[in-house]
């Protein structure tokens, strides 16, 4: 991951019985029917753009682009997409003003697409894993921020399960969210357990 105006780092692993990884930044032009067909679902209402057109997308991705502080990334599966994620440093986040930022703190949002077919045991983990593992690379970050909507009982469970730990019930201005917080020495012993190896930049 990085802060500086410069693109974020393409990273690549190669999950045994699961297939190639590759997580790269978001083209807002490129990616947004994709990230479209995600986001205007029911299933992805907490991520609260449900009704948007596939030009609001892309806009609203165009103005992430344009951010240091902000950034979106696909994470595809042998040339699939099948995850959204997005960071942020909560200190320039209208979430920082809701709680004590800490030096080192590091915000993320996590949309997995739909999966289609059987359920793969473990599949989600390691999608989690992967993108805890490139967040990693920053040395400089000691806690990492999630924030879901209060009432997403099934992400919330999900982050629990991952190390996550519980924080207070915040309201911000579109969701009342509920904060957790992952330590770092928590999301290594995780990657470790689910992924082979650290992610190789490219």
């Amino acid at each position: 991951m990085t802060t500086s105006r410069q693109d974020p780092p393409t990273f690549q692993w190669t999950v045994p019985g699961f297939g190639a990884l590759l997580l790269r930044p978001l083209d807002p032009d490129g990616d947004a029917a994709v990230v479209h067909s995600w986001v205007d679902d029911e299933r992805a209402r907490f991520w609260g753009m449900v009704g948007h057109t596939r030009e609001q997308v892309r806009e609203v991705y165009a103005y992430l682009d344009s951010l240091t502080t902000h950034h979106a990334h696909l994470l595809l599966r042998e040339g699939e997409p099948v995850a959204l994620f997005q960071t942020y440093q909560p200190e320039h986040d209208p979430l920082g003003e809701h709680y004590p930022v800490q030096d080192g703190d590091f915000g993320v949002h996590l949309l997995i697409a739909p999966t289609t077919g059987e359920p793969r045991p473990g599949h989600t983990a390691v999608l989690i894993g992967a993108l805890l593992a490139a967040v990693l690379t920053d040395r400089g970050v000691r806690r990492i921020v999630a924030e879901p909507d209060s009432r997403n009982e099934a992400s919330i469970a999900r982050l629990r399960r991952t190390g996550f730990q519980p924080g207070p019930e915040v309201q911000l201005e579109h969701k009342r969210a509920r904060l957790l917080f992952l330590a770092r020495e928590d999301a290594e012993r995780f990657c470790a357990e689910v992924l082979p190896a650290a992610p190789v930049p490219s």
